[in-house]
């Protein structure tokens, strides 16, 4: 049993809370001043469904919609990443060109989240899924 203590305090930095992500988001909303009903509105994500991801209560696999958050919130790549690694899923890595090119507009601010999926589009890429879409 003290193995699996020592474990755990050597490595309690590396191991993140089941509710970081949402006390993460919920930090950022109120730096920025934004209403979650807001962001949800701008990343065209239904209400109801924003909160229960930012509370944890329901899980997407869609990387997409906390991306979709995300660049609603405003939040540059760094946040983004962040809120990425919180919710546990891959951060953006700029080797692959859907990516980097989110990347860039998470920093170029290129508009809303339609406007990201116009540039995504032009540029021969998959946009940003929604929430109950599969393509």
């Amino acid at each position: 049993m003290k193995d699996i203590q020592q474990f755990l305090q050597e490595n309690e930095s590396e191991m993140t809370k089941a509710n970081a992500f949402s006390e993460y988001m919920r930090q950022k909303f109120r730096e920025k001043g934004l209403l979650q009903q807001d962001v949800f509105l701008q990343a065209d994500i239904p209400e109801r469904y924003g909160y229960k991801l930012i509370s944890m209560e329901k899980h997407t696999k869609q990387r997409d919609i906390i991306i979709r958050i995300c660049y609603a919130a405003e939040f540059n790549l760094e946040e983004t990443q962040a809120a990425l690694h919180l919710y546990r899923m891959p951060e953006l890595y700029p080797e692959f060109p859907r990516d980097a090119l989110i990347m860039v507009a998470l920093n170029d601010r290129p508009g809303d989240v339609i406007d990201l999926n116009s540039v995504l589009k032009k540029n021969g890429m998959v946009p940003l899924r929604s929430s109950g879409t599969t393509v």
